[in-house]
């Protein structure tokens, strides 16, 4: 007894420590994980994470005797369920997640196993021989016998994923030597500095981030000038509409200040402002019409050039 209790006061203060000195913890499934493949995650993560691994339980009991000094361990507890374990990390979240899930290892169908994804036996020859036909007919597998041994026809689904591998469906697919599954960590959720959220949320990059920003920022302008309720988006907006409107009672009126003569004057006089414009143009074409002259007076001296030449040859 004292033994045991030893044990679980050290797996507490080890776990306390942990939560104390990490602010990121990935919450993660071990079903279907060798222990080679548990050693080669903690060679991987050493130096930047702590893989600890422990009894729900005990895992349980230590986190609500922790709550009265952190509360926020407390969001903790609704994912410590089924075969799950603990990596600590102050590293870059996507880095340790690509550690994480990068150790996988191809596995043959076992019966009963729930299959991680779509099954499909491709088409081709099996080198079986014709004897064991009645064995594909038995599951639906297109076939026919070909320079005496049997081919599969077509592309077949042979098991859905989510669902059971039957035990016919795992006999046919070690007798073909098809390693139809992966397995390996996944990542159930991830707690970081009080808060847990999905893993998905990991592949969202700073380019969405920024554009859903700016999205909501346009929304809050838009709804502010629409209820005339002054925000901090919707401000620089209100003093330009609100001077446009001082424009428009200054024109309309006698109201006069220095800013504003030259654009009283130019609605009042368009003609003397358009006039410019012409008087540009037509300097342009007039610079450009001595270059013309000159270049054909060019011309015609090298083509009397080549006259002269050819008069005394």
């Amino acid at each position: 007894m004292g033994g045991k209790s030893a044990t679980k006061a050290a797996y507490f203060d080890k776990l306390k420590s942990l939560l104390e000195e990490y602010k990121t913890i990935f919450i993660v499934n071990v079903d279907n994980v060798s222990s080679q493949q548990m050693h080669e995650i903690r060679l991987s993560l050493r130096g930047e994470g702590v893989v600890l691994m422990g009894k729900n339980t005990m895992v349980r009991r230590a986190l609500k005797g922790f709550v009265t000094e952190n509360p926020e361990w407390e969001r903790l507890l609704p994912h410590v369920k089924g075969n799950v374990g603990f990596i600590f990390t102050n590293g870059d979240m996507k880095e340790t997640r690509t550690k994480i899930l990068s150790n996988r290892v191809a596995a043959p169908a076992r019966a009963g196993a729930i299959a991680p994804a779509d099954v499909w036996v491709p088409a081709g020859n099996t080198g079986m021989e014709p004897g064991k036909t009645s064995f594909f007919q038995a599951l639906g597998v297109p076939t026919k016998i070909a320079r005496g041994t049997i081919e599969i026809t077509t592309d077949l689904k042979l098991v859905e994923s989510g669902a059971k591998v039957g035990a016919s469906e795992a006999t046919l697919l070690n007798m073909l030597n098809i390693s139809p599954f992966t397995y390996g960590m996944t990542i159930a959720q991830v707690y970081d500095q009080g808060q847990t959220f999905g893993p998905e949320i990991l592949d969202i990059e700073e380019e969405q981030l920024l554009s859903a920003f700016q999205s909501a920022i346009k929304t809050i302008t838009t709804i502010s000038l629409a209820t005339n309720f002054p925000t901090l988006p919707s401000v620089l907006h209100s003093l330009v509409n609100s001077y446009k409107n001082v424009l428009a009672v200054a024109i309309q009126s006698e109201y006069s200040w220095p800013e504003i003569e030259e654009l009283k004057d130019r609605i009042a006089n368009p003609e003397a402002y358009a006039a410019a414009a012409p008087v540009a143009a037509a300097g342009g074409a007039a610079e450009e019409k001595p270059k013309e002259e000159e270049k054909k007076e060019e011309e015609e001296e090298e083509s009397g050039d080549e006259g002269f030449g050819g008069l005394f040859d």
